[in-house]
């Protein structure tokens, strides 16, 4: 089945952002959403290390390494863009300042418990938390972009998690390569489809009933979803 690559997945997630707001990204594949932020945005994106309006990386050979985001990846500032500690970053991030966190993750249970931190897996790196708790329950709302599957095809929707939780019932929406989905009361509601893939098809990867929404959608590898009937 075709499935989004990870930078078509960041491109179809900054889409889907409300055009105003301030917005987290978490370390690893969220980073790249701030490269296809669409130009007639006024989100600010805001980084755990002390960076708020973040831009777009740097170009090749223009790289500041002494500007970089809270995964260590060179990034730029955008107009208006400012530096604080970290004290004033988590401030920002438990007080219920940032309207949306975009964080990766390892499982998402039907209820929107969250596992983002541990494998379980002693043989690799240490796991290592960093401020994904505090976003996590700070943030007005969690947005998981993830692969729909492990490389050994398990699924990452689950009923219940089997990793250790970074949060309780914090998701509320979830994109993968193949599908967008909302976390609500009844479980994992599927607002819309990648192109080409059949509900019964991504049900199959998927370790948890999903309900199609009334309005099912798709969406295609250029980021945008088709109007709804």
């Amino acid at each position: 089945m075709n499935s989004l690559t990870r930078l078509e997945l960041a491109r179809l997630v900054a889409h889907q952002l409300p055009k105003q707001g301030f917005v987290n990204l978490g370390i690893g594949a969220p980073t790249s959403v701030a490269d296809y932020l669409p130009s007639d945005t006024s989100v600010m994106l805001h980084s755990e290390n002390g960076i708020l309006n973040v831009g777009p990386k740097p170009a090749g050979g223009e790289e500041d390494l002494d500007l970089i985001n809270a995964g260590k990846m060179p990034v730029t500032l955008a107009r208006g863009g400012s530096f604080f500690d970290s004290s004033l970053s988590f401030s920002m991030m438990r007080g219920g300042h940032l309207d949306i966190a975009i964080l990766g993750a390892f499982q998402v249970s039907q209820h929107g418990d969250l596992a983002n931190w541990s494998t379980g897996d002693l043989n690799g790196a240490p796991p290592a938390i960093g401020g994904a708790i505090d976003l996590a329950v700070g943030a007005k709302q969690i947005w998981v972009m993830m692969e729909h599957t492990t490389r050994d095809a398990q699924p990452r929707l689950v009923e219940r998690c089997t990793l250790p939780l970074t949060a309780v019932g914090v998701v509320a929406k979830v994109f993968t390569n193949l599908a967008i989905i909302d976390v609500t009361a009844d479980g994992f509601v599927v607002q819309a489809l990648f192109e080409g893939a059949s509900l019964e098809s991504v049900q199959q990867l998927t370790g948890a009933p999903l309900t199609p929404a009334p309005a099912l959608r798709r969406f295609s590898s250029d980021g945008m979803l088709a109007p709804s009937r």
